[in-house]
């Protein structure tokens, strides 16, 4: 009797509807069984975790504050483990551009100057197939050094520039909570996470190593320890189904959840064989603090975004605690996005925002960051410049102990230090911003120019989620001809009324009908008014992207 033949490997199901120009060079039955892999060994996991957020948010809604955690005071305190030391290509970070993984911004990010690339499908890439899809073929055409791009209206060309000046390619795969439509196993969606991670690393690993780097990512939204725990479970797997050498993937967390702020140490700890380091993510901590504390009453009220500055204590708390936190245990410290777009049509209005980035940048580097980001590569040379001054020659500043730092749990909240206070044109801007960078998202861009900041998904859940909480706290304006009115959903409703008819006008008819506009205005509202808050405006959004 002869023995059974060995059965196939499970693969992920593809959605047969949507196939963008070579998707099988991506898609292949040895890539799709990796996935079901990690599909089945960690979703489970990953669908726990989700519901332990849910549980944290309860409490915090429960008690309006948060604390270090008793449970592991002792890897706080014992002061002898580190992460592992850094690959050469990844040990000067001094400047980080991010961006989509479009083909032209692949080529004009890796020739920036910069000495890291965020190549991301996170925020700044709405989720669409041919986005997914494309992403990965543009990373890999780029390492094999067969891509070039020709802007259709400019008819300019784009090419890589030599491969020793190159930036070294950082992958932000989608954070956990959203999932991927168009691959299943057993009829349930892959999380995006996992899509992005395991086609990138499936595809690339190997690849990376003979270029004499590796497989680099940047990790979105974490909010526990636990979190990073099942990453570095990932990791270990991969590294193993794979044959490469554990230790070979390298993860810089991003500390943009307010949660997180309190286990850096415990994050780093966790990852400490793959990590790099930890990066604060600004705008989606800021999201971050209104999301968890959206019901804490007045002390938690933010003021307009644009008046939270950098500079205001509980942000300071919370970068040098992560300066200090990561130069103890031998990790990168890597500092926040300067948004600002040049308009070379306005030379007055641009030399003042250089002039911020350069003060940001300045104030990053003297705090003791390792490396900082832009937005775009006209912004390379002024965050290299201030780093410059203070690393010269050395790869970064991991000496500086910050010991002089003494941050208590209470700092990292202490919102109510902010003398700013909610203006009616703060709610008119952010209902600005939310509308026109939905409608953008809508039609598949994830990084979209509006006033001359680089908005991403994280700056559009700032503007929602602040005014839910105006809405919810029935804020009353003290400012100029609007002072004494109070914040209503009736009043959110008349200004996203005006904000759509400008846009009309702004746009004339034709465009605005070819547009997502009125889905954009109706998607903002339901996310800004409705009672039951939405934890991600993406899932919703999610329902109504196309392709």
């Amino acid at each position: 009797m002869s023995a059974p033949a060995p059965s196939l490997p499970a693969l992920a199901d593809v959605d047969p509807a949507h196939a963008p120009a070579r998707q099988d060079e991506v898609l292949t039955d040895a890539a799709l069984a990796f996935l079901a892999e990690l599909h089945h060994r960690f979703t489970p996991r990953r669908d726990e975790l989700l519901a332990r957020r849910a549980g944290r948010r309860a409490e915090i809604a429960r008690t309006s504050t948060l604390d270090f955690l008793p449970e592991t005071a002792h890897i706080r305190a014992d002061d002898t483990w580190r992460v592992a030391a850094p690959p050469a290509a990844l040990n000067d970070r001094r400047v980080e551009i991010t961006g989509p993984t479009d083909r032209k911004m692949t080529i004009n990010a890796l020739n920036s100057g910069a000495k890291v690339w965020l190549a991301d499908f996170e925020d700044s890439s709405a989720p669409t197939w041919e986005n997914v899809i494309t992403g990965q073929l543009n990373l890999t055409d780029a390492y094999e050094r067969r891509i070039d791009f020709t802007d259709p209206r400019s008819g300019k060309s784009y090419a890589l520039g030599p491969a020793e000046e190159m930036a070294t390619v950082v992958m932000r795969p989608r954070g956990w909570h959203l999932d991927e439509r168009h691959l299943t196993v057993d009829g349930k969606p892959v999380p995006g996470a996992l899509v992005d991670f395991g086609l990138y690393f499936f595809r690339n690993a190997r690849r990376l190593l003979d270029l004499g780097k590796g497989p680099y990512f940047y990790l979105p939204k974490t909010e526990s320890h636990l979190e990073a725990r099942l990453w570095n479970d990932i990791f270990v797997f991969a590294q193993d189904y794979a044959g490469i050498p554990q230790g070979t993937v390298r993860a810089t967390v991003l500390i943009e959840t307010i949660t997180a702020a309190y286990e850096m140490d415990e994050i780093l700890y966790e990852l400490r064989d793959h990590a790099s380091g930890l990066n604060a993510g600004r705008w989606d901590y800021l999201f971050s603090l209104v999301k968890n504390f959206r019901d804490g009453g007045p002390a938690f009220v933010l003021p307009d975004r644009n008046a939270v500055t950098m500079t205001a204590p509980f942000m300071r708390a919370y970068t040098e605690l992560l300066v200090r936190t990561c130069h103890k245990r031998g990790a990168h410290a890597l500092g926040g996005m300067a948004a600002f777009i040049p308009d070379r049509h306005d030379p007055q209005a641009n030399e003042k925002a250089l002039a911020k980035v350069a003060n940001d940048k300045d104030r990053e580097a003297g705090d003791g960051f390792d490396g900082s980001w832009v937005a775009h590569p006209d912004l390379v040379p002024i965050a290299r410049a201030s780093f410059d001054a203070v690393l010269g020659d050395r790869p970064h500043q991991k000496e500086r102990l910050r010991e002089d730092v003494d941050v208590k749990a209470a700092d990292l909240i202490a919102i109510d230090s902010l003398e700013a206070r909610p203006t009616y044109q703060g709610l008119v801007d952010a209902v600005q911003v939310g509308t026109r960078y939905i409608e953008a998202w809508l039609r598949g861009l994830g990084a979209v120019a509006i006033f001359g900041l680089m908005e991403d998904a994280a700056t559009a859940e700032i503007s929602r989620s602040q005014i839910w909480q105006w809405v919810d706290a029935g804020v009353v304006f003290e400012d100029g001809d609007h002072a004494g009115e109070k914040v209503t959903a009736d009043l959110v409703r008349a200004v996203a009324a005006t904000a759509l008819a400008g846009i009309r006008a702004e746009a004339g008819e034709e465009a605005f009908a070819s547009g997502r506009w009125q889905q954009a205005h109706d998607l903002l509202l339901q996310v800004s008014l409705d009672t039951d808050y939405a934890d991600f405006l993406t899932l919703p959004a999610y329902a109504l992207l196309e392709g």
